[in-house]
């Protein structure tokens, strides 16, 4: 149980959270043509669409309210009207997300009510899913951001089972998979391979692998969102043999997902280490009925073969780790799995999956706090976002950049981390980054011969030889 230190300085010296609304925008471009917008001013979506291009490197389809000094005093109900009816015209999503800034709180939005009346005052757009979603920006992270407008989106768009006449089974391969914000499109992907060897067919909610994967399209320009999870596949998640949730974060999206269509729910908190794995290939035996097949067999064992190659690198590590919840947890596991001590675990916000991180403490704070508590416990290596190199670099330790944003390098929002495949390759870039930045280096020995110009080392062999021939004469 660890620990859980709070705050103790008035602001963010250098911040590592990125904001609920860019976690909810996430979740709502892994549907299929969404929309999100954001209740706000203009600079609240450019900032927004400035971390998605940076890491997608792909054109993000955002909309903003644009709150101006007169609606954010006067109330901006209208804007938000008038935002949706406008998308919906020229647009024409199949679904659009209504996602409130500080701005819209603090000014006192009921977005909600906003989304009732434009349904009242706007029958002909009634097959246009419409999800409000409270965001702000001054509480929480990405992570609950994401979490919660997943949570509103099964509660508008998936019908009670018992209305709709669906009932769990009824498609025998169908599996449900609620996957958290810090599964990449490279882990949806190898996620997929995974179940359909075992004959299954994963619905992925959302599925960014779909829609964010970085995957050339037929159409010139879409101002919605092209691939990802349909709103027709979520009407049929009622009819599922199972649902699995990947990340502690959506566990109140799952049960309400149970609590509507009646199926079972498996829980993972994440699938990075052998344990982890071995717990979703379990479960995915037990829903399929069928045995392990070989492939993944050979991927556990060339798993288990790279922990003994990298246990001399990673044993007794000293690492740093700056992430928001489930991949802080994540993280932790895996290097705990192979010996390694994770001295530094600093976090965006407060959640109740902090409290079981098998850790003495956990921070809440920012990178500051991760790079004065690693220099005061000699961390060797640091684990963060592309917000976190600077401060490796002062600390002089190498970084694994994981998280979100990455910027500064090409195709790491498509890296695969999970799976026997994926966890295999962390160990590798791990421990080649341990081998590159080597923290016992030995000194180099320096021969005192070498330090003597040629002419000095001649020098003596040139009187020696001279005074052995005069006695020779």
């Amino acid at each position: 149980m660890a620990n859980i230190l709070k705050r103790n300085k008035a602001l963010s010296v250098n911040p590592l959270k990125a904001s609920q609304p860019i976690g909810g925008s996430l979740a709502t471009l892994g549907f299929n043509r969404a929309m999100p917008m954001l209740h706000g001013s203009q600079g609240c979506t450019a900032f927004a669409k400035v971390f998605f291009v940076r890491h997608f490197r792909e054109p993000i389809p955002l909309q903003s309210t644009a709150m101006d000094q007169g609606s954010s005093v006067m109330g901006a109900d209208e804007n938000v009207r008038e935002g949706i009816r406008s998308i919906a015209e020229k647009s024409q999503p199949a679904l659009i997300t209504i996602l409130t800034t500080g701005l819209a709180e603090t000014q006192g939005c009921d977005v909600q009510r906003n989304v009732r009346e434009f349904r009242e005052n706007h029958p002909e757009f009634a097959d246009i899913a419409v999800v409000g979603v409270s965001t702000p920006d001054f509480t929480g992270s990405v992570e609950t951001g994401y979490a919660a407008t997943l949570t509103e989106i099964i509660r508008a768009v998936v019908p009670e089972a018992k209305t709709v006449g669906t009932y769990p089974g009824k498609r025998k391969h169908q599996v449900n998979v609620l996957v958290s914000y810090m599964l990449t499109p490279g882990d949806l992907e190898a996620l997929r391979d995974i179940f359909e060897q075992f004959h299954l067919r994963p619905v992925f909610v959302p599925d960014i692998s779909d829609s964010l994967d970085g995957c050339l399209t037929a159409e010139d320009f879409s101002p919605v969102t092209i691939g990802g999870t349909s709103l027709s596949e979520m009407a049929t998640l009622g009819d599922a043999v199972a649902t699995l949730v990947i990340g502690a974060s959506l566990y109140k999206a799952a049960e309400l997902l149970e609590e509507k269509t009646g199926v079972k729910t498996y829980t993972l908190d994440h699938l990075y280490g052998l344990k982890a794995n071995d717990a979703l290939i379990t479960i995915l035996v037990e829903v399929s009925g069928k045995d392990v097949p070989e492939r993944i067999e050979r991927q556990r064992a060339q798993l288990q073969d790279a922990m003994l190659d990298t246990h001399f690198m990673l044993g007794q590590l000293r690492i740093a780790i700056a992430a928001d919840a489930d991949l802080l947890d994540a993280f932790v596991d895996l290097l705990q799995e192979m010996g390694a001590e994770v001295v530094v675990a600093v976090t965006s916000c407060n959640v109740p999956l902090l409290a079981k991180i098998p850790l003495s403490s956990v921070k809440i704070g920012d990178l500051e706090d991760m790079e004065l508590i690693g220099k005061a416990e000699k961390a060797q290596l640091v684990i963060g976002n592309s917000h976190a190199v600077d401060s490796a670099e002062r600390l002089g330790v190498p970084i694994l950049r994981a998280g979100f944003p990455l910027y500064d390098i090409i195709g790491g929002y498509q890296k695969t981390w999970i799976g026997y495949r994926g966890t295999r390759q962390t160990l590798f870039d791990l421990a080649n980054l341990v081998i590159n930045f080597t923290h016992e280096e030995i000194p180099v020995y320096r021969s005192i011969y070498a330090q003597k110009p040629a002419s000095e080392l001649s020098e003596p062999l040139g009187h020696a030889s001279s005074c052995h021939a005069s006695s020779c004469h």
